[in-house]
């Protein structure tokens, strides 16, 4: 009888969820234009990025596209000397003068990355008349990704809607009036960068040229901006074309504008082009027909109307957006879908419950990867696809320390598998370069990759040759780290082709650098000398700061996490087996981790005393996420040295700092704490003019470092998802890290290691029901905190007591193809707990 009304209960509550889940909307919404760019809202194909501020008399669209950098290819040696001082740096080290390291560091770097330029404005100014416009709204409508805005003025609703089209390559705007003839407006375009503009049969042309060379923002120059080196090389060329097409009125376009006066409605088309033809191409002398290419997309798009581009848009993106469905229940009262979007983060800030917002901001990152990475295009910067400057922050390049790799935390999880091409076709093309920069830096093999990268695939350590900072122009380990992502996408795919086709033979060569890196530290360890954790500083022996160590946590831990996986990948494609023993030997003799005497997990080679105790970097960490090096249930004391070096670090941070604190605290099982920096990093941060305070969210909800950087964003979507999936050791864990303000809810559409897709369901903070599909045949190990019954298989069950409470291992075998359906039972068959014993469980 209690077993019935058990189950009476979960079918309320599975009734109660499909009622609410129906009415969640996933619109973000304001009442007024956008001042600033951080209240723009984003709009984006992978190709082509717009930031709309939905203006009453004037719109502006800032517009950019992913190709476009300043530079040409890189010099693949241009410190001809570095690799001598290494050497001089080693022995340095191991006098403990680490001063007289660092000073010779310098001498090691060579040139700064390029960085990525903003393409055209789009300027559209109306002629309506002085009254004041009412019932104005703004929105973007991610569940569909187009952009609209509406008023009413002088007695007339004007309407914009517009996309940025994957299929047709383009921007699409509609504007319209609801009465004949009363749409009056001029269209133009302009650039911050060396163009021209012509205007010819209803459509407007814009022509340039990017810099050769920009300076990084943080570097003071008389000349920062140059646009032919000394060797008389331009930058790149690229294109824009404006068409607009009209309803009534008539259109008259002049050398930069074009006028439309008396519609009823226009169309707006915009195409842009580059002729960057590859990494290793020039773009002058090798590169692509921009104009042609701008032609031909006009000329296709011809061929459709409004509503068909709008359709095969919208049919497109939601084949990525709709994998993923969440829900968060809400009892109490909660701040409507329509609020103005800054006055519901402003709520926020001061504590009102929230969670119809928490939802929308995991969607919303989800559509921002979508936005700014497909499979044909460039790799998510810095700034994702988005940027208003020729200068931008750090040059908005690929960050390699953290922020590069952040960005692509989520994508295999969130079920946009193939989003994550763009990032390991950068992947290729750094270890590419990165050989020259193994043999021309270090005299090594295999290829390295340190800290900064651009669309060039730039791999040597910046600097300018002595002007950067050993810690953080010194930085040695991007090539492990990186390949962590090739083959984190064969753990989800299982693609053994891809494996051993592209995943291995980088993850090959990253490894022999390493191995050649690698030095005896006299004590039977191998060691990284020198060694850095990045940005961040210790106070060595004699008082004075240090950022240049041996054997940093980060390093051994990254080394250890590449090794792993190379060993795992030969087993699994049954080849190399000497190189094999080479890892696993090599593997063992690792300087391992320690505990300093806080308790905390040592950053450093000695337990020394930080400079900043708050750093924002918390590198030492990387095995615990995003590695599997360290896990609750395999690694216990070292989990809790985590937590303790997470207490000691506090909770402040920048954006993408708070975000990597998520991830951290979801992996040793903590909600709670996991839900507080959540919200912490969804305190909106006050915008006047450029002047920025504090880190959190913009209005429009993109991360403030400060200023803005996506990995924000992205690294928080990868947190909220560890909270509720997580399966990195080899089971799957269903709602390991569940904050009590999630308590009851539903997602559907996660992804697992192994090839596996999951929907859950549960009440009260405890699983409800969820179902699990395979792709492939093999055993699969489902970790919950309440035993579960799966129907229609044969399970074998253990109790596993723990320091973080009571789990229960569910194993089975899974057919490829199959669909399992998992139910939460309200308590365990006879199970014998220590090894593995069979018990078979039927459904209830």
């Amino acid at each position: 009888m209690e077993r019935h009304k058990y189950i009476a209960g979960l079918l309320s509550i599975s009734l109660s969820l499909c009622g609410y889940a129906a009415n969640r909307s996933l619109t973000i919404h304001y009442d007024q234009p956008a001042q600033t760019w951080v209240e723009a809202l984003p709009l984006g194909n992978g190709h082509l990025g717009a930031m709309v501020f939905g203006g009453i008399d004037e719109e502006l669209i800032q517009l950019n596209e992913g190709t476009l950098w300043s530079g040409r290819p890189v010099d693949l040696n241009p410190n001809p000397e570095a690799a001598s001082y290494l050497p001089q740096v080693r022995e340095a080290l191991f006098k403990g003068d680490w001063k007289k390291a660092s000073e010779w560091c310098r001498r090691m770097q060579g040139n700064y990355t390029e960085s990525y330029l903003p393409l055209a404005d789009l300027r559209i100014r109306y002629t309506s008349g002085e009254e004041k416009a009412a019932h104005y709204h703004r929105t973007l409508d991610i569940a569909r990704a187009i952009h609209s805005t509406s008023y009413r003025q002088n007695g007339v609703t004007y309407r914009r809607e517009m996309f940025v089209s994957y299929p047709d390559r383009m921007m699409v705007v509609r504007l319209s009036a609801d009465k004949q003839g009363a749409l009056n407006f001029s269209a133009s375009l302009n650039s911050l960068l060396h163009h021209q503009v012509s205007g010819k049969n209803q459509t407007l042309y814009l022509e340039g040229v990017a810099p050769v060379h920009v300076e990084p923002n943080y570097v003071h120059s008389p000349q920062p901006i140059i646009y032919v080196d000394t060797q008389g090389h331009p930058g790149m060329r690229f294109a824009v074309s404006l068409s607009i097409k009209t309803q009534g009125g008539s259109v008259q376009v002049d050398d930069s504008v074009i006028h439309v006066r008396n519609a009823h409605e226009a169309i707006l088309r915009v195409v842009a082009a580059t002729s960057f033809n590859g990494f290793d191409k020039d773009p002058q002398t090798e590169g692509k027909d921009e104009r042609q290419m701008v032609r031909n997309l006009l000329k296709q798009a011809a061929k459709y109307s409004y509503q068909s581009m709008k359709e095969r848009h919208i049919a497109d993106y939601r084949h990525y957006f709709d994998r993923v469905s969440f829900h968060l229940h809400q009892t109490q009262a909660q701040p409507a879908d329509t609020l103005d979007m800054r006055q519901r983060l402003l709520a926020y800030r001061d504590g009102k419950t929230d969670l119809a917002l928490e939802v929308l901001y995991y969607q919303f990152n989800r559509y921002l990867l979508i936005a700014c990475s497909r499979p044909d295009g460039t790799a998510a910067n810095l700034q994702g696809i988005w940027n208003p400057s020729i200068r931008p922050p750090w040059s908005s390049n690929y960050t390699t320390n953290i922020n590069a790799e952040m960005n692509y935390w989520a994508v295999e999880t969130t079920n946009l598998s193939e989003l994550h091409a763009p990032f390991i076709e950068q992947v290729k093309h750094m270890a590419k370069n990165g050989e020259q920069t193994a043999r021309n830096f270090y005299h090594t093999r295999g290829w390295a990759l340190s800290h900064n990268s651009d669309i060039w695939a730039q791999t040597n350590p910046v600097g300018n040759k002595g002007e950067g900072d050993p810690t953080w122009a010194n930085w040695y380990m991007g090539s492990p780290w990186v390949c962590q992502h090739l083959y984190e996408h064969y753990r989800f795919t299982g693609n053994k082709r891809y494996l051993q086709d592209e995943a291995y033979p980088v993850m090959k060569q990253a490894a022999l650098f390493c191995l050649d890196w690698l030095v005896d530290d006299g004590q039977g360890h191998l060691v990284t000398a020198p060694s850095t954790s990045p940005e961040n500083v210790f106070i060595a022996e004699d008082g004075r700061p240090s950022g240049v160590s041996i054997a940093t946590t980060m390093d051994m831990s990254l080394i250890w996490d590449l090794f792993t996986n190379l060993i795992e990948a030969s087993r699994i494609l049954g080849i190399d087996v000497n190189f094999r023993k080479e890892l696993e030997e090599k593997r063992a003799k690792l300087y391992p981790l320690h505990i300093g005497r806080k308790g905390n997990l040592q950053e450093w080679f000695k337990d020394y005393e930080e400079r900043d105790p708050h750093h924002r970097h918390v590198s030492h960490l990387v095995g615990l996420h995003p590695g599997r090096q360290i896990t609750p249930f395999a690694t216990p004391d070292l989990a809790q040295a985590c937590r303790k070096t997470l207490e000691l670090r506090g909770d402040n941070g920048t954006g993408w700092s708070l975000a990597w604190k998520i991830n951290l605290w979801a992996r040793i099982l903590d909600g709670e704490h996991a839900y507080k920096l959540l919200r912490n990093l969804l305190h909106v941060v006050d915008v006047q003019g450029e002047n920025y305070d504090g880190g959190g969210s913009y209005p429009n909800l993109f991360c403030a470092h400060p200023p803005f950087q996506i990995d924000g964003n992205f690294g928080s979507l990868s947190g909220m998802t560890e909270m509720l999936l997580q399966s990195q050791d080899g089971a799957i864990q269903l709602l390991p890290a569940l904050p009590a303000a999630w308590d009851t809810g539903e997602i559907s559409g996660l992804c697992a290691r192994g090839g596996y897709e999951i929907d859950m369901r549960w009440r009260n903070g405890t699983l409800f029901d969820g179902t699990l599909r395979a792709r492939y045949a093999d055993t699969c190990t489902i970790r919950t905190t309440v035993p579960i019954s799966i129907e229609n298989v044969e399970t074998t069950v253990d109790q596993q007591d723990t320091a973080w409470g009571t789990y229960y291992l569910t194993s089975f075998r899974t057919k490829a193809g199959g669909e399992y359906k998992l139910t939460a039972i309200p308590r365990m068959p006879t199970v014998h707990t220590g090894d593995y014993q069979k018990s078979t469980v039927t459904a209830i």
